[in-house]
């Protein structure tokens, strides 16, 4: 089953850099198992733009659309066998000590459940 794993941590200018050794040390034996089938690094939460339609208008807003502390900062998709599996790979990641990891289960629609199982 796969699931996305969302990285939220300290976001702002007092937001520490992140611990890039300690990310690579994380994600990569994922990706060289054959776990992580996707995954990417994110902006900071500053340089993203919200879009809103209202009243058949479009409206920009620079930055995040949440003001918190805590911002999604990457994401991974991972393949594993169940949700405890998930979540053992989610509490890995060193952003869990200090901000989040949200786990979703990621929905497959039939085409793609067809390609996975003919792979």
């Amino acid at each position: 089953m796969q699931y996305m794993l969302m990285f939220f941590d300290a976001d702002g200018p007092d937001a520490p850099e992140p611990d890039m050794a300690a990310w690579e040390a994380y994600i990569n034996p994922m990706f060289e198992q054959g776990i992580a089938l996707s995954g990417e690094e994110l902006h900071a939460s500053a340089m993203g733009t919200t879009v809103r339609l209202r009243e058949g208008r479009r409206q920009v807003q620079d930055g995040p659309f949440v003001d918190s502390k805590e911002q999604l900062g990457g994401f991974v998709v991972i393949d594993v066998p169940d949700l405890d599996t998930a979540l053992e790979h989610a509490a890995k990641a060193h952003c869990a000590l200090t901000g989040a990891v949200e786990v979703r289960p990621v929905v497959l629609h039939p085409a793609e459940e067809d390609a996975k199982a003919d792979a």
